[in-house]
């Protein structure tokens, strides 16, 4: 399950990165259909549909927490749905992603399935985060690899070491092979995170969140609590606010 409050905690910060990639979106004809895959509560759809008011907008995400937060407009539209095996019933002629793939496996193929999805000329435009050896995911990985936390936790969802491997060289190649004209590009961006324990609240919005799930309350509240004062160490607090780095990958590509 997905909380919408604490995602949004740091709705500024998490925003920014998807009006970062449309800003490199320029189609020579406005799009007809556009799809969202991984749209959380919708409040980025949204914008989509503003910025394209003739378009059909559609936001999918598998969370029904999530989209019981979604707004509602008249050429704006949400479906439940796995991304990993939902397709569209009609060609989208943009199809955007903003830090939602990163939860899927396999990118080798993933990438070139939802390509093959986009109409002609359309453009395929996704980011996602790109710092899976920061910290903040080792300092993870580490505590549930612990004596302690192992056999409850079991291994990771997620293959972060092949997902660290990606970045806008290999998406490019990628999506080169598929027909694409491809502009990708990476940023770090140092968020500066207010309050006691951001990091900490940041991670609890995303990556913490699965794992918290397999845990009693009790033992959820241990987890958390080694887990935080590693954090410290590895973010100390400033004057000003906790800086915390954070890398992502952009890429908008174009079927020729």
């Amino acid at each position: 399950m997905w909380n919408p409050a604490t995602y949004l905690q740091f709705q500024a910060e998490r925003d920014r990165p998807f009006f970062d990639l449309l800003g490199q979106v320029a189609m020579q004809a406005a799009p007809q259909t556009v799809l969202d895959l991984g749209c959380g509560t919708g409040h980025l759809t949204a914008a989509l549909a503003q910025r394209w008011p003739s378009a059909q907008v559609t936001g999918i995400d598998s969370s029904a927490e999530m989209l019981a937060q979604a707004p509602a407009l008249p050429n704006l539209r949400f479906v439940q749905a796995d991304l990993s095996s939902w397709t569209p019933p009609h060609a989208p002629d943009l199809l955007v992603s903003n830090a939602a793939l990163q939860w899927l496996p396999d990118h080798d193929r993933l990438i070139p399935r939802l390509a093959a999805l986009v109409a002609p000329g359309g453009t395929f435009a996704f980011q996602v985060p790109g710092n899976f050896d920061a910290p903040s995911h080792k300092l993870l990985e580490e505590v549930r690899g612990s004596r302690r936390w192992r056999e409850q936790l079991g291994a990771s969802e997620r293959d972060k070491a092949t997902l660290a491997s990606f970045g806008p060289e290999r998406y490019t190649a990628l999506l080169t092979a598929c027909g694409f004209r491809v502009n990708a590009w990476e940023t770090t961006y140092l968020h500066v995170l207010p309050g006691p324990d951001a990091v900490l609240n940041w991670v609890r919005g995303t990556a913490l969140r699965p794992v918290l799930n397999r845990l009693n309350a009790h033992d959820a509240a241990e987890f958390e609590a080694e887990y935080a004062a590693q954090l410290r160490e590895a973010y100390p607090v400033q004057p000003y606010g906790t800086p915390f780095p954070f890398r992502r990958i952009f890429v908008v590509a174009q079927r020729l």
